[in-house]
């Protein structure tokens, strides 16, 4: 069984090793489970995940493979006598085993007819009948060997929200689609700092140093407040295919917003052309050319491109009419492109778009082809790999 529940975690995508599999089968055979699934689960995510990123698709797969052998009945939907036996052993003791042993054989086969006292018990013993989790005598769905129904209606034992089923690390996930928190963390990948200014905060370090070379005069050492100088440009896609994206670039927006003191954006459409814009109003856009662009921000930004890059091939490879910038391309889309790649030496492209559909799609290979293959997915990972390509 634990030889289809490591393949079934290689289906699904979780990177598990024969090497790990072996530490989980070392661990179970010490014991260290205890004949439960809550503990078998525990153990096996300690054993087989090496990265929290892997947390959420090990929990869906864990519940999928454990649920399918509870649908199916596998086993012929028993346990096998021994291992019952063997598994009570090393909970009860000998004398714990005799006494339930009587209590079972004690039990009439017949329910009694409840006595009105027994019905209705007085507030002082109420505590000792009800409200025990189901080691009383009384009530549906206990575990006391000689507990009585006290009504015809079935009710089950409920347990809580299994670990497996509650997704709480579904946000660590390197695949999923980012919120802000998970976006700043990506970002801060990217900062370098510097101390430049006045020097107005205090350096203990420096000061402890000073002071003891000094025979323990007090000799105050200053330094310049520590800042961020990392400087981007971002460019967001806005408008057709990129709408539904609209949420996680406003996100995107947010974090970099947060992260970066020296930022600045633009937008365009699909393809950068001759000019990129900025909203100034709901009914007033102004243009900038790229010659701005290449003259006001300097090499030293870091330049990223937000967008999913599906449009028509001839929007990239030939000058075009572009009724929706309200202006008239020279040049073709490529050619703009690669003038701001000469002058930004370090930038990327993001895509909101899932991967997997990346090579369906001609106009976002074109896009991939002029970025030097510096096309990343919008999730976690992705924008991980592409702060390590900008610090490059």
């Amino acid at each position: 069984m634990l030889v289809d529940f490591f393949l079934h975690l290689k289906e699904r995508r979780v990177p598990v090793t024969i090497t790990e599999f072996l530490a989980l089968l070392e661990a179970l055979q010490a014991g260290m489970a205890n004949y439960s699934l809550d503990d078998f689960y525990a153990l096996a995510r300690i054993c087989l995940v090496k990265n929290e990123a892997h947390y959420d698709r090990f929990d869906v797969a864990f519940a999928e493979y454990f649920e399918k052998i509870r649908a199916s009945g596998e086993n012929g939907g028993a346990i096998p006598e021994a291992w019952l036996q063997n598994a009570t052993e090393k909970v009860l003791s000998a004398d714990e085993l005799a006494l339930l042993d009587t209590a079972l054989n004690d039990t009439p086969e017949t329910p009694r007819e409840l006595t009105p006292e027994e019905e209705k018990p007085v507030d002082e013993e109420s505590d000792k009948l009800f409200g025990r989790g189901g080691s009383g005598k009384f009530g549906a769905g206990g575990i006391n060997p000689e507990g009585l129904r006290m009504d015809d209606t079935e009710v089950p034992r409920q347990g809580s929200v299994k670990a497996w089923n509650s997704r709480e690390f579904k946000g660590l996930d390197d695949e999923v689609e980012l919120g802000t928190r998970n976006m700043k963390v990506a970002l801060r990948r990217l900062r370098k700092f510097a101390r430049e200014g006045v020097p107005d905060e205090l350096d203990l370090d420096e000061t402890i140093r000073s002071t003891a070379k000094n025979a323990g005069w007090l000799d105050l050492v200053m330094r310049p407040e520590r800042k961020n100088k990392v400087k981007v440009l971002l460019f967001f896609d806005t408008g057709g295919s990129m709408t539904p994206h609209l949420k996680i670039c406003e996100e995107l927006f947010s974090a970099a917003r947060s992260e970066f003191k020296h930022m600045d954006y633009f937008y365009f459409h699909n393809c950068v052309y001759d000019t990129v814009w900025k909203y100034d109003g709901p009914s007033f856009t102004t243009h900038y050319p790229i010659q701005y662009i290449t003259s006001k921000f300097g090499k030293d930004y870091k330049l990223i491109f937000v967008g999913d890059a599906t449009m028509g091939p001839t929007e990239i490879s030939e000058p075009l009419n572009n009724t929706y910038q309200q202006t008239h391309s020279r040049h073709s889309g490529e050619t703009w492109m690669r003038s701001l790649l000469l002058h930004f030496r370090h930038a990327v492209w993001l895509n909101p778009e899932e991967e997997r559909f990346w090579n369906i799609t001609q106009s976002i290979e074109m896009i991939r082809d002029i970025m030097e293959d510096r096309m990343f997915p919008l999730t976690l990972r992705g924008l991980d790999d592409a702060m390590r390509a900008l610090s490059k």
